[in-house]
C-alpha cells in the first residue's frame, strides 16, 4: 500500500493530466455519506434485484485475479509476477477501496449500467506515452458519452472528494460490457420486466396499507335526487368527524343504518407474474434458490460458477490483458488470469482423502496441502517434493534388519527377475 509520501510523488494523474501538486486537505467540503460508493439505480435496491446483484458480485470478488507468467510449451500457469496490477487487485485498488471492494463495485456497476469503465487514475508516467508504466490507483467510472478513441466517464476524484467528468482514452481504459446484457439491461429484458412488476406490486401494497377504513354505509332511503345525495354526504362527513374526534376511533349510527366493511383488496395477478419472471431469470442466469440460502450441492455450485461467474470474470480479465499488457509482455508469456480455490466447498470429512490422493499421485506436495489447511510448512525435505511416500524409490536403500545378513539380502532375487536356468535349478532341488 503506497504511503502518503509516495502518493505526493506521483508523476501523472488522470484528472489534471500531470503531476498533482502537494496540497493540504480542504475540510470546508464534506459529505455525510461516502461519495465514491456505488448506489443502485432504478430503485432496484428495494427489490430482489439487489440481492441477485450483490450475491454474484460477492462471488466474483472472492476469486483471485492475478498477473501471471505462462509456460511457453503448454500456455499454463507458471509463476506469479510481482507487478503493480497484482498489488491493485490483491491489496490496494485506491485510497478508499481494497482489491476485492473494487471488483465488487465494478460488477455491481456493470449490472446496473450495462457497460462500465475501469479508469487508471494515478500512474508513475502517462500511460499513453509508454507501454511500461506502473499503475498506482484505479477507479470504477460511469460512461457518459462515447467518442471514436475515447470515452467521457464520471469518476470519483480523491483529490477533491467529488465525482468529476473526464475524457479517458480507450487504449488504457477498461470498457467492460455485461455478458448478460440481453437478460439484464435491454429495455424489454426479463430483469427489467421483473423490476416493473415488482414496482407495481409495491405501489399496490402501499395503496392497500395506506390506513383507509374502506366502509360502505347503507342509508334507510334511496339516493336518487340531488337532495338525498347531499344528505348522504352530510351523514358521511358527520361519521368521519366522529371517528377523527374520538380518542379510540368510535362513532355511532342510526338503528336503520347498516355498515358494510370491505376487508379485502382487489385481486390481481402481479404476484404470480413476479414469481414466474423470477424463476425464468434464475434459469437464464444459472441461479437457484439453494445458492442464496447456502444449501446448494457441489454440482449446483459448479454449474453456477461455470455459467454465471466465469463469463463475468473472463470479460474483466480479457479486457485487462488487452489494455494493460503490451504486445511485448504477452509475447513473453505474461497474462491476466483468475483462480478459484477448489477446496473452499470441500467439507472437512473429505479433506483427508483428497490429501492422500493429491500427494500419492504426485499432484501436490505435502507442504502445499498443509498451506490449504492453514498449517505451518514441514521442515522435512520430502515435504517439498512431488513423491509418493507409500513407495520405495531407487535412491532410497532399504536398511537390513538385525537378524538378516546384508550379503544374503543382496543376493536375493525377486521372482520376476529369475532367469529360466534359475527356475530349472529350483525345480531339480
Amino acid at each position: 500500500m503506497p504511503s502518503i509520501g509516495s502518493r505526493l510523488k506521483r508523476t501523472w494523474n488522470a484528472f489534471i493530466g500531470r503531476d498533482p501538486t502537494p496540497r493540504y486537505e480542504d475540510y470546508s467540503f464534506g459529505s455525510n455519506y461516502r461519495p465514491d460508493r456505488y448506489r443502485a439505480m432504478n430503485n432496484s435496491a428495494k427489490s430482489i434485484i439487489s440481492t441477485i446483484h450483490n450475491r454474484i458480485a460477492l462471488d466474483c470478488a472472492q476469486i483471485d485475479i492475478r498477473h501471471v507468467r505462462l509456460t511457453e510449451k503448454y500456455g499454463t500457469y507458471k509463476e506469479l509476477i510481482d507487478s503493480s496490477i497484482n498489488e491493485r487487485f490483491y491489496l490496494y485498488a485506491n485510497i478508499d477501496q481494497t482489491g476485492r471492494a473494487f471488483v465488487q463495485d465494478l460488477v455491481m456497476s456493470m449490472f446496473d449500467e450495462g457497460c462500465v469503465a475501469g479508469v487508471i487514475v494515478d500512474s508513475d508516467i502517462n500511460p499513453l506515452s509508454s507501454e511500461t508504466y506502473k499503475i498506482e490507483s484505479i477507479r470504477v467510472g460511469k460512461i457518459l458519452e462515447w467518442y471514436p478513441i475515447s470515452v467521457k466517464v464520471e469518476v470519483y476524484n480523491d483529490l477533491t472528494g467529488k465525482k468529476e467528468e473526464i475524457v479517458a482514452p480507450k487504449a488504457t481504459t477498461l470498457i467492460i460490457e455485461n455478458p448478460f446484457y440481453a437478460i439484464m439491461n435491454e429495455p424489454n429484458a426479463i430483469l427489467r420486466r421483473l423490476m416493473r412488476v415488482l414496482s407495481q406490486l409495491d405501489r399496490t401494497n402501499d395503496t392497500n396499507s395506506s390506513g383507509k377504513i374502506d366502509l360502505l354505509i347503507q342509508l334507510p332511503y334511496t339516493i336518487k335526487s340531488q337532495l338525498k345525495r347531499d344528505e348522504a354526504n352530510e351523514r358521511r362527513n358527520e361519521i368521519e368527524k366522529q371517528l377523527i374526534g374520538s380518542a379510540h376511533g368510535i362513532a355511532y349510527i342510526d338503528s336503520t343504518e347498516r355498515v358494510i366493511q370491505l376487508n379485502r383488496a382487489v385481486e390481481n395477478n402481479l404476484w404470480e407474474q413476479s414469481k414466474e419472471l423470477e424463476a425464468q431469470l434464475y434459469n437464464e442466469l444459472g441461479l437457484t434458490a439453494s445458492i442464496f440460502d447456502g444449501t446448494a450441492d457441489e454440482a449446483t455450485m459448479l454449474n453456477y460458477y461455470n455459467r454465471t461467474i466465469e463469463p463475468i470474470l473472463s470479460a474483466i480479465t480479457i479486457e485487462m490483458e488487452r489494455k494493460w499488457l503490451s504486445k511485448t509482455a504477452r509475447s513473453q508469456g505474461q497474462a491476466i488470469r483468475f483462480f478459484r480455490d477448489p477446496f473452499k466447498l470441500v467439507p472437512v470429512s473429505t479433506l483427508a482423502e483428497l490429501a492422500d490422493k493429491m500427494t500419492r499421485n504426485e499432484i501436490m506436495t505435502s507442504n502445499e496441502f498443509r498451506a490449504i489447511l492453514m498449517l505451518k510448512p514441514s521442515n522435512d525435505k520430502k515435504s517439498d517434493q512431488l513423491v509418493n511416500s507409500n513407495l520405495n524409490h531407487p535412491d532410497q536403500q532399504v536398511q537390513p534388519t538385525a537378524n538378516e545378513d546384508p550379503n544374503q539380502q543382496q543376493n536375493q532375487v525377486s521372482p520376476a527377475q529369475e532367469t529360466t536356468q534359475q527356475k530349472e535349478e529350483k525345480e531339480d532341488t
